[in-house]
């Protein structure tokens, strides 16, 4: 313990290895009668402790209280230790001058001392104030001096920390490999200390490396891991909150990156901790807002960011900082010759302090005057940004393609813009490809939408469908086209599974009592966050991304129906219409315009399946013929007589689409993508033996799943999973591999997270990342359950769900519900659909028949509306 220390100079190491024995054993000093010198070790420690870890304003008081005592005993070694620990303290609390001037004086006591590891003590003391203050080559110029003589004299922790320290440097300065080297150098070192604090900045550094290479579910990991320990000692983590924010941004999770970042932040200022991290938090917000579609949030935080970097003298951050808010007032529409100017002039700045982000800020200055429709002054710009394309992470070299897409439209070369998309994407595939949560996947599209888009304009321009369909495909439902990766760890997930799933029914049964449930909710919180941060650290299994679209090969496949692809350019709204040996593009209405109609038309079938009221049918159908008009457009008299497949963008994917009329008595079916769509109708049924059905019903139906009993006479030998047999395990041990499951039971549709969307089974929920977990997912299921159809959009053109689990997975067709349903009015349309399934029809065929065979009054006729039939089969 540190109160048995013999020496209380002991106590210094202890404040990075074990800071709680430290803080008390410097307490447990001053308590009793220690001399000045040891008395100034004490406050030292506990300056130390407040710097690091707590509050700013207490830290200096003790370093200047420790210093007072040192000059007291006569030590000029200890006056000059504490003096460059009180020059960091006073530099983090935005002191700068008079900061750098206590560490120029520790070096020169130190020097006249003729001590050379006092003096590289000091060096790598000041070097840290400067990688603070963003004068990285002047910090990396103290190192050069420092480490030697810190490796002479065999000090490994002073050796280990000046090399992470170097290795931090350089990554701000983009030299990953070197940096790579420096953290494992360090990392072996501390290896034989027992610093387990500096252990675990290895692990954030390895974190952070991992990042700089585009290995984001490596990031992820050793933050997860670094959290945790940094938790079991007790100490704050701000600093790697800052990485990991910067992480989940390149992840596509922005809203999560600004609530960290502004969570940090709250935290920081409640202990009073060091603006010069609250500066950088801010920054770290600024740029998360930007991303999560926030701007006026960013220009707020930017510009908290700059007044704190200006007044701390820390040029580096706040150009940075400026950068940030360039970009935020572009985003925000501000666009003028002055937005040009100044990003022009960050741009400069940022290349003389050689910092990777001039990149961004050139492209930010070439788009802005491309904005202004000054092609000239964007070219110098986009030139420089577009020697980007060639070095850096996935994202970094994307925006370098972004760049030179930019520049060739401007040139008015389209192939060139073409061969940019097409390049810039294939780099964002690389990414894509190395992320083994479907999640992750589909959120990291995003980085990719305007590469896509350009391409869609330009591909739009040159009046060739077919080319219009070719890029329409390249960058949509793109996380289908990647089989699933299961996670490495599945025990460990499976518990956290079974844990939430038994939370979540107790937190509901005592709910339902009217008993208050928020230590059960928060633990269930907290089992969401573990299971969802489980999963996103999963790597890839594979780099193959599936095959590329062709257009033949989709119009060969449809015979005699016609696929539309409804595409979303600018908010406008075009249907290629696929078909008859050709492809045809008709122009339909706005997004926006679609996307409010879809909305008033889910309302009403909702209402309806709740009270029955037959008055609000005639309003369902007039919104139907007013969809029908903006999504389809003149299209709809080209549809023919056969089936029709559509294709609309995520953000339009929760059309019930039997209510236009000219799909109502139509065989229709719904895809995420074409390409999707092509992959299912090649799916062949599992050859297992006997008929492979399965049949299973959860608890709390209104109608008791009423179908169940009825299918399972029908089929005979089906597998019946039912009255507290249908647990979550069972029923997926059962349909794994099936050719058709039929699953009645209540679910529940999470936009806020997903992959939490769940059916209700007799033990709890079974949630997507459950479903993600099987063999093969059944070759047909029908989920008569509410919003079991529906679909979250994300990134550029993806969608999240329990229909996006299912269909990499080998389901190759759904029926779902698009809204909730009345229970008691699925129960005819169940016993058509299975009938005529029976008979061999498609998933489509037989939901169109069960439609026309329902009874007629309004509920049964909405309730039909309200499923959907999705994939192929």
């Amino acid at each position: 313990m540190a109160g048995d220390t013999q020496d209380p100079l002991d106590l210094l190491p202890l404040v990075f290895s074990q800071p709680k024995e430290a803080l008390a054993g410097a307490r447990a000093l001053l308590a009793g009668r220690p001399t000045p010198h040891d008395a100034s070790v004490a406050h030292h420690v506990l300056g130390l402790i407040e710097r690091d870890f707590g509050d700013l304003t207490a830290a200096v008081a003790h370093l200047r209280r420790a210093r007072s005592l040192a000059r007291a005993a006569g030590s000029a070694a200890r006056e000059a230790d504490v003096l460059a620990t009180l020059g960091i303290a006073l530099i983090h609390g935005g002191r700068t001058r008079p900061g750098l001037a206590a560490l120029d004086r520790s070096l020169s006591q130190a020097l006249s001392q003729s001590d050379g590891v006092a003096a590289a003590k000091v060096l790598f003391r000041r070097a840290g104030a400067l990688w603070i203050l963003g004068r990285h080559t002047e910090a990396l110029d103290d190192l050069r001096r420092a480490i030697p003589d810190l490796r002479r004299a065999e000090d490994t922790i002073w050796t280990a920390r000046a090399i992470t320290l170097r290795a931090t440097l350089l990554l701000a300065l983009g030299s990953v490999e070197r940096a790579n080297l420096d953290f494992l150098a360090a990392e072996r070192l501390w290896a034989t200390t027992g610093q387990e604090h500096d252990k675990v900045v290895a692990v954030e550094n390895r974190g952070r490396a991992a990042f700089r290479s585009g290995d984001l579910p490596a990031a992820l990991g050793h933050f997860d891991e670094a959290a945790r320990r940094y938790q079991a000692l007790g100490t704050p983590m701000y600093v790697m909150e800052m990485e990991r924010c910067a992480v989940l941004m390149a992840a596509g999770l922005p809203r999560e990156a600004l609530e960290a970042a502004d969570a940090a932040i709250g935290g920081l200022d409640r202990t009073g901790g060091q603006p010069t991290r609250k500066a950088q938090l801010l920054l770290t917000a600024a740029r998360a807002a930007i991303a999560a579609g926030d701007p006026d949030t960013a220009v707020a935080r930017g510009q908290a960011a700059i007044r704190l970097f200006a007044g701390q003298n820390r040029e580096w951050w706040e150009t940075h900082a400026r950068l940030v808010l360039c970009q935020a007032r572009f985003a925000s529409g501000r666009i003028s010759a002055r937005l040009v100017r100044d990003a022009a002039a960050v741009a400069g700045r940022l290349s003389e302090l050689r910092s990777p982000d001039a990149v961004q800020a050139c492209l930010l200055a070439g788009r802005t005057a491309l904005a202004l429709n000054r092609p000239a002054d964007a070219a110098p710009y986009l030139a420089t940004a577009a020697r980007g394309r060639f070095r850096g992470p996935a994202f970094a070299r994307a925006d370098g393609w972004l760049a030179q897409a930019l520049r060739a439209e401007a040139g008015g070369r389209p192939r060139g813009v073409l061969d940019a998309c097409r390049r810039g994407l294939d780099v964002l595939d690389e990414h894509r490809l190395t992320l083994g949560a479907s999640e992750l996947r589909a959120r990291a599209t995003a980085q990719g939408a305007e590469l896509a888009t350009l391409a869609q304009r330009v591909s739009l321009r040159s009046g060739s469908p077919r080319q219009f369909l070719v890029w329409s495909e390249r960058w949509r439902a793109t996380a289908l086209a990647v089989p699933r990766t299961r996670s490495p760890d599945d025990r460990d997930l499976l518990r956290d599974v079974t844990a939430f799933r038994e939370i979540t029914v107790r937190a509901d049964e005592a709910r339902s009592s009217g008993a208050p449930v928020p230590a059960l909710d928060r633990e269930r919180r907290r089992l969401e966050r573990e299971i969802r941060a489980r999963t996103l650290r999963i790597r890839a299994e594979t780099t193959s991304g599936g095959h590329r679209f062709d257009v033949r090969a989709l119009l060969g496949r449809l015979g005699g129906g016609v696929l539309a692809e409804i595409v979303s350019v600018d908010g406008d709204l075009h249907v290629l219409l696929c078909g008859e040996g050709r492809v045809r593009r008709f122009r339909a209405g706005r997004a926006a315009d679609a996307a409010a109609e879809i909305e008033h038309v889910r309302a009403g079938l909702r209402r309806l399946a709740y009270d029955g009221a037959a008055g609000r049918l005639p309003l369902i159908e007039e919104g139907g013929r007013r969809l029908q008009e903006i999504l389809l457009g003149p299209a709809v008299r080209h549809l023919g007589e056969g089936p029709v497949v559509v294709v609309p963008p995520g953000r339009l994917h929760g059309v019930p689409w039997a209510v236009l009329p000219a799909l109502r008595d139509r065989v229709v079916s719904v895809s995420p993508s074409a390409s999707a769509w092509l992959r299912a109708a090649d799916l062949t049924p599992p050859a297992v033996a006997g008929p492979g059905v399965v049949l299973a019903r959860g608890p709390g139906l209104e109608s008791g799943g009423g179908e169940v009993p009825l299918l399972a006479a029908l089929y005979g030998d089906a597998a019946v999973l039912e009255n507290g047999d249908a647990t979550a395990s069972a029923v997926l041990k059962a349909i794994d591999g099936s050719r058709l499951a039929h699953v009645a039971a209540h679910g529940t549709f999470r936009a806020d997270s997903p992959m939490f969307s769940s059916l209700r089974m007799d033990d709890g929920p079974l949630t997507v990342y459950e479903f993600e977990q099987l063999g093969r997912a059944p070759y047909r299921i029908i989920l008569p359950s509410c919003d079991s159809g529906r679909l979250e959009p994300v990134g550029a053109d993806e969608l999240l769900g329990l229909a996006t689990a299912l269909l990499p997975l080998g389901t190759a067709g759904i029926v779902a519900s698009l809204v909730p349903v009345n229970d008691e009015a699925v129960i005819p349309l169940m016993l058509a659909l299975h009938d005529r399934l029976r008979a061999g029809s498609s998933m489509a065929e037989a939901l169109r028949d069960a439609r026309r065979e329902a009874p007629g009054d309004a509920l049964h006729q909405a309730t039909g509306w309200s499923l959907t039939a999705i994939g192929a089969a």
